[in-house]
């Protein structure tokens, strides 16, 4: 499977990406909003703290790219997101669908409402005590998991693709890439 990391440098998160689930290159917010750019993957994921200035500028980039992510959803690509990390209502506004976000950072219990798809991204963590950085006051999406009520990961079809976007602020399990190669499909970037 290939994937992308979206992100202003290399970290952490793209090794532990490469360790489960293969080769991931690193798109940069100028590589991502410049037009001539021509990636193919099967899983693009945004990190923790994207709408963040103080850690990152891919929320412009997302932003100028809204109709690339769009296509890359249609062909069957699959985008997992995580938190904002910032108290912006407005941080998916690139998102082909209504996704608004609450700040909010702590340990949280989180309860499965689809526990397949909740145990593939986040089985290898304890429920009880899962760190998230919010949740989502609106959500056009179907809930996977809630804290106190509020939906803390959300999946929607988009076309062929699929987009995954939480609030938990843990990297996935190791299961997600193993639950996601049995259907994935590289689209272009």
């Amino acid at each position: 499977m290939k994937n992308a990391l979206l992100w202003d440098a290399p970290n952490t998160f793209q090794r532990f990406i490469e360790h489960w689930g293969g080769c991931c290159e690193l798109v940069t917010p100028q590589l991502c909003a410049t037009p001539f750019f021509r990636g193919s993957f099967s899983l693009l994921v945004v990190p923790t703290g994207f709408a963040n200035p103080a850690y990152s500028r891919t929320l412009v980039a997302l932003r100028a790219s809204a109709d690339r992510v769009e296509r890359f959803l249609e062909r069957g690509g699959t985008l997992l997101v995580f938190g904002a990390a910032i108290d912006r209502e407005d941080a998916y506004d690139w998102l082909p669908f209504r996704l608004t976000y609450r700040f909010r950072s702590g340990p949280r219990r989180v309860e499965p409402v689809e526990p397949v798809l909740f145990d593939a991204l986040f089985g290898d963590y304890d429920a009880a005590a899962l760190e998230c950085d919010g949740g989502f006051i609106e959500a056009d999406a179907a809930v996977i998991a809630t804290a106190a009520g509020e939906p803390v990961v959300v999946s929607r079809g988009v076309g062929d693709g699929l987009v995954l976007a939480t609030t938990v602020h843990e990297y996935p399990s190791r299961r997600l890439f193993e639950f996601l190669e049995a259907s994935a499909l590289e689209a272009p970037f």
